[in-house]
């Protein structure tokens, strides 16, 4: 059964010119894109997008990072869509990502990390409704 899931190629990615190598990355294992939008986030987009966070020492920087720039909000479908997202993505610290993985290949630290990913299938219908449409996901 194919599942959807959320991800955000981050503003570092996008800056650094890596979106087309994260998205060739995605596809090569058999994701399917539903919806593609290149945005930028308002400071209470970021906030709200990341509330779960609020608590943290880091939600601040986490905020400004991601309001720094344009980066990239994506549907995808796949088999065990979260399953395969994370594990293509590798840990969110670059320096303990297995090889090949998007942030071993391109993220710049643990904050800087260009992709998100949900972490679950329940966290990937909020988000994806978060940033799309009904008709935006009708792919």
């Amino acid at each position: 059964m194919k599942l959807r899931t959320f991800s955000i190629i981050k503003p570092d990615a996008v800056a650094a010119g890596h979106a087309g190598a994260i998205l060739s990355m995605l596809e090569e294992v058999g994701f399917k894109i539903l919806a593609l939008r290149m945005t930028r986030l308002t400071q209470s987009q970021a906030e709200g997008f990341y509330a779960v966070h609020r608590e943290r020492p880091f939600f601040p920087s986490l905020v400004k990072f991601m309001t720094e720039g344009p980066l990239i909000v994506m549907a995808l479908e796949r088999e065990d869509a979260v399953a395969k997202l994370r594990e293509v993505m590798g840990a969110t610290n670059p320096a303990n990502a297995a090889e090949g993985t998007v942030r071993k290949r391109l993220a710049q630290s643990i904050e800087r990390n260009c992709i998100h990913g949900s972490d679950a299938p329940e966290t990937a219908e909020v988000e994806l409704r978060y940033f799309f449409s009904t008709l935006d996901l009708q792919g």
